[in-house]
This record gives structure tokens, C-alpha cells and sequence, in this order.
């Protein structure tokens, strides 16, 4: 363990064996201090929507296909001209030094090896600089969470630039804290400072909790906000926080290159649908027009294989990754993605799906 500001931060380094992915929360609960493990677990209110977002992919079933003559699947895709290995991606989630001590540069280490997508957040613990060298040349993408000052945001977008990210995620459903009772029974504040505050701000946002982080970011985001960042920038705009089709149209028509369908793991707006649930009606009006990222509670690879199905190009989540770096730094975050890709694998060969393309082209049981 490493102490800091009287904190204990994991030090563990090993692959691990993984049963399933829900399994990895009360595991990682044990090394997690209470008012960490609060902050990356907890949801809004009664947390609601939380639960929702897992038990919401029951809500279609997968056909099983025998007599299509595959094997050996395989889960290669791209976006945006970047190959990958997977079609699961880290999504951007802040604090990583909460669950270990190299935080996300060992994320972005575990998620190289694993040949997925690395998305940096603004309120990482690591710099953007060095998360994007711990990656060794790996895409990476940069979340951004747009501060009042431009100034602010054109610092970090310049780095994210010379860190050579593949694209901006322009998260836009947190202009406020979602109301999270674990924090505040924990009276949660981040003892670690996040690195890019450090730099470029005054405050670096340790002893500071989640809502005087967000009171520092703009409440008023709109249609020109997008088309300032991908005009500044010359990279895709990826839109996160997209529930409704009046959004993602709007976010189509200011130059999104991409929609980010997410209700931030239900830490948002508690009583808002189950991200899956409103997947499938945001696909159809987008229409193929740009690639689609999934996040909200994906804890199987039938989720994956279900997200995919349903109409999104990449599934992201964060939580099961975030205590696999505790429980194992980089190499428990490989492990991680790789139990979860070799569950997709396993329901592609009984779906008769042999690419991801396949995968998205199979048909859901809905009811």
C-alpha cells in the first residue's frame, strides 16, 4: 500500500482470476477505502437507474444460430480508422489513484495490452501526458469536462493534441452533480490531487468534493460548444451523454463525428431510463450517419454482444476495470477486458456471428 494524504493506495500487481465481473465489487471493496470505493461505486439518490442500467439488457434476448458453419470468431473493429482488438473500451472515469497508486497510467498500461481503447478523463490522477506515454503508443481518446474559463479548456485540448489522443469525448451530462448519497454519508472529498488541475488550474481538487469540482465546470453547454472544440482541435467530437434523439440530432448538426449514448452509470439523474433502453431508438434516427459509443452498466460479454446488436459500434464501462486495477494494477485491468472479451467470443460462436459486423447485423428478440 502507498499512503498519501492518509489514504491507502493499492500497490498490487498480478493478473487475476475472474469468475465474472460482478464479483470483482466485493473484492475490490475489501482494499478500497470506504470513502473511495463510495465515490467509483455509488449511483444518484437510490441509486435506481444505477441498478436499471444492468438489468435492462434482459429486456431483449439473443437468437441462438447452430447450423451457420463458423468458428474462431473474432472481435477486431475499428472507429475512426483505429484498429483494435476488441470492441470493449475503458470509459473515461475520474480519480483512478482512488483504486491504486499508478492510477491510470496503469489503466492505460492493461488496457494497451489488452489491444482495446484507453479514454482519459479531465479529473484523472495522472497527467495527460503520462497516461498517454504509459499507453506506449496505444490509441487513446481524451474526455473533456468543459470549464467556464476557455483558456482552461484550450490548456487541456493543446495537451490532449500533443499526446497525440485520436479524438475529444465532449462529455455533456454532468453541468451539475447528480445527488450521491455515498458521498455525502462518507463525507467524501478526493485526497489525491487530479493532475490536470495541477497543472492548469489553481486548484488541483484535492480535499475538494464532487461538487465544487463540477462548480468549476460550465453549466450551459450547447450546439456551438461541439463545433468550437472539433474546429479548435481538427479531431472527432464525440458527444457523451446522449439519451434522447432530439440530442443526438442536435449534436449531428453542430459536427459531431460520433454519439456517446450514456446516463453516466447512473450517477447523473437518477429515474432517467437505463442507458440500453433508449440505445436501440438513438441508433435508428442516427442511422450509421457516425459511429456510437455505449457505456451503463455492462457487466457480461451478452451485454457487449447485445449493445452491439442493438446498434453501438464501441461498449465502454469502467467500474469492473477500475477494481481490477485495484486488485491487480495494469495486469488486473488486462485481465479484466480479456474475461470479458472471451465471454463475447463464447456467445458469438453460439449466436453464428464470426465478426463484430456480424454482430451487429444479428437480430434481437424483443418484447
Amino acid at each position: 500500500m502507498t499512503m498519501i494524504n492518509g489514504y491507502e493506495q493499492s500497490d498490487r500487481e498480478d493478473s487475476l482470476d475472474i469468475l465474472n465481473l460482478p464479483s470483482l465489487e466485493a473484492r475490490a471493496k475489501q482494499i478500497i477505502p470506504a470513502g473511495g470505493f463510495g465515490y467509483i461505486s455509488g449511483g444518484s439518490e437510490d441509486e435506481w437507474t444505477l441498478k436499471e442500467n444492468t438489468e435492462a439488457f434482459n429486456h431483449v434476448q439473443i437468437i441462438p444460430r447452430a447450423l451457420t458453419n463458423i468458428e474462431h470468431p473474432s472481435t477486431q473493429t475499428q472507429i475512426f480508422g483505429v484498429d483494435l482488438q476488441t470492441p470493449i473500451m475503458m470509459a473515461p472515469a475520474a480519480a483512478q489513484g482512488l483504486a491504486h497508486s499508478r492510477g491510470e497510467m496503469a489503466t492505460a498500461q492493461g488496457i494497451a495490452a489488452a489491444g482495446a481503447l484507453m479514454a482519459q478523463s479531465t479529473y484523472s490522477s495522472t497527467s495527460i501526458a503520462d497516461t498517454a506515454a504509459a499507453g506506449q503508443g496505444a490509441p487513446q481518446f481524451f474526455q473533456l469536462y468543459m470549464s467556464k474559463d476557455w483558456h482552461f479548456n484550450e490548456s487541456l485540448l493543446d495537451e490532449a493534441i500533443k499526446a497525440n489522443v485520436k479524438a475529444i469525448i465532449l462529455t455533456v451530462d454532468a453541468t451539475v452533480d447528480g445527488y450521491r448519497e455515498s458521498d455525502i454519508v462518507n463525507k467524501f472529498q478526493f485526497p489525491i490531487p487530479m493532475a490536470n488541475l495541477t497543472k492548469f488550474s489553481e486548484g488541483d481538487g484535492k480535499g475538494k468534493g464532487i461538487q465544487e469540482i463540477y462548480a468549476a465546470a460550465a453549466q450551459k453547454i450547447n450546439a456551438d460548444d461541439v463545433r468550437r472544440i472539433a474546429e479548435y482541435t481538427h479531431l472527432p467530437v464525440i458527444v457523451k451523454g446522449i439519451q434522447s434523439v432530439e440530442d443526438a440530432m442536435t449534436a449531428i448538426g453542430a459536427g459531431a463525428a460520433g454519439i456517446y449514448v450514456s446516463n453516466h452509470g447512473g450517477r447523473q439523474l437518477n429515474g432517467g431510463p437505463a442507458s440500453f433502453d433508449v440505445l436501440h431508438d438513438i441508433a435508428l434516427a442516427v442511422n450509421h450517419r457516425v459511429p456510437i459509443i455505449f457505456d451503463s452498466g455492462v457487466r457480461r460479454g451478452s451485454h457487449v454482444f447485445k449493445a452491439l446488436a442493438n446498434g453501438a459500434d464501441l461498449v465502454a464501462l469502467a467500474r469492473p476495470v477500475i477494481y481490477g486495477l485495484a486488485l491487480g494494477g495494469a495486469q488486473g485491468v488486462t485481465s479484466v477486458i480479456n474475461h470479458l472479451n472471451d465471454e463475447l467470443l463464447i456467445d458469438m460462436q453460439l449466436a453464428g456471428t464470426k465478426t463484430i459486423e456480424d454482430v451487429k447485423q444479428a437480430k434481437l428478440l424483443r418484447h
